[in-house]
């Protein structure tokens, strides 16, 4: 009974400050795991210090209704004899004890006003963990090795694939798990065979031709796609993409010229300030005053403008090989600009603003090729080409 009351004005405390209401509540409402975790979290930094006590016993009864609650579900479980529920039950027995070892590193912990040190009634679990493991790995490998044998679509070997890696990471170098990975994996995989057609008048570097096949340096990280630039035999393609060049136009090479005349009010030195009278105007102590003397500059500016551009437009259109369908397509396109501004001037380059005087000096240089052109816009092509790579998903 007295305990009871003391619970009671607990209870009452907890509802008064925030975090222990959340707590509070999270036990009241069966969230029993997230009533240890604040608890544990709370009694680590100091377990003794006053506003702590509470959490004391809100771990006390949380872990107790935890354990029963886990202990009722493994043995419905066990009973119902399903092979499936081998796996919640591993885990079950695993989190049972993994919760004992968050906790035991806390202990003794002793509530003050009740004067005791609080009960958690641990077990040991490792014989039932490593029996179920040996009973979980055994069925993940026969019905593995089963499904792989029947299996018919890519979503199928992709399931298996998962329960093998999850076989894998439980129970490490089990038989042959590792060759049934690699099977599932490559029956899982839809393999695409990529080509490039240019549809154009125009030669498409050798090197950019390169540059964009060359998938190993897209950076893709997809498990289940694989993209080949050179089709080998042994695989059954999916999927193809093509790359279709339909447009290169390349401008002529032009110069852009513009003149400016630029005029300024520029400090140019200095003079003694004069009245009206043509006298020397002095300071208090008789010293000649002195002013900035400004003069107006001029100056004709002539600049020139190098411009060439390169546009190459195409497509991407993915086909399923097996149905012989178009899937999707999606444009593909990309602008090189080249542009070099020199300039030179007559008269005073004092009058000309910052942003033009940069150019004084520079001289005309030579127009890459039509080739170096296309090239250039290889960048921008790979990216956009990536972006349409990444953002497709096959069904």
């Amino acid at each position: 009974m007295k305990r009871i009351l003391l619970f009671s004005l607990v209870t009452v405390f907890l509802f008064s400050c925030g975090s222990k209401k959340k707590t509070f509540t999270a036990l009241n409402t069966g969230n029993y795991d997230q009533a240890i975790n604040t608890s544990i979290s709370k009694l680590q930094s100091n377990k003794n210090k006053k506003g702590r006590q509470d959490y004391i016993l809100i771990l006390e009864e949380a872990f107790a209704k935890a354990v029963e609650r886990d202990i009722n579900a493994i043995t419905f479980l066990e009973k119902e004899g399903n092979p499936t529920n081998l796996e919640k039950i591993y885990n079950s027995y695993t989190t049972l004890k993994r919760r004992q070892e968050r906790i035991r590193p806390l202990l003794p912990l002793y509530h003050v006003e009740q004067g005791r040190n609080v009960n958690f009634s641990f077990d040991n679990y490792d014989q039932r963990i490593l029996d179920t493991k040996e009973k979980l790995s055994t069925y993940l490998y026969t019905n593995a090795k089963s499904l792989l044998s029947n299996a018919k679509r890519k979503t199928d070997y992709r399931t298996i694939y998962d329960d093998l890696v999850y076989l894998n990471q439980i129970t490490p170098g089990y038989k042959n798990t590792q060759n049934l990975i690699e099977e599932a994996h490559f029956k899982g995989t839809d393999f695409v065979k990529v080509t490039m057609k240019n549809q154009t008048n125009v030669i498409i570097p050798k090197r950019l031709e390169n540059d964009l096949m060359n998938f190993s340096t897209y950076g893709l990280n997809d498990l289940w796609t694989v993209y080949h630039n050179e089709p080998q035999d042994s695989v059954k393609y999916d999927y193809q993409m093509e790359v279709s060049f339909r447009e290169i136009n390349i401008s002529p090479e032009r110069v852009r010229e513009r003149q400016l005349e630029k005029e300024k009010l520029v400090k140019d030195g200095w003079e003694y300030l004069l009245d009206e009278n043509d006298e020397f105007v002095r300071d208090d102590e008789g010293n000649k005053i002195k002013v900035d003397k400004m003069v107006t500059v001029r100056c004709e500016y002539y600049e020139f403008i190098q411009f060439k551009e390169a546009q190459v437009v195409g497509n991407v259109q993915y086909k399923n090989l097996n149905t012989k369908q178009l899937l999707d397509a999606f444009p593909l396109s990309s602008t090189y600009v080249f542009e070099h501004v020199y300039a030179n001037y007559s008269g005073d380059k004092r009058a000309l603003d910052d942003d033009l005087v940069r150019y004084l000096g520079l001289q005309a240089v030579r127009f890459p090729t039509n080739e170096q052109m296309v090239y250039d816009s290889g960048q921008d092509l790979k990216n956009k080409l990536k972006g349409i790579i990444t953002r497709y998903r096959f069904q």
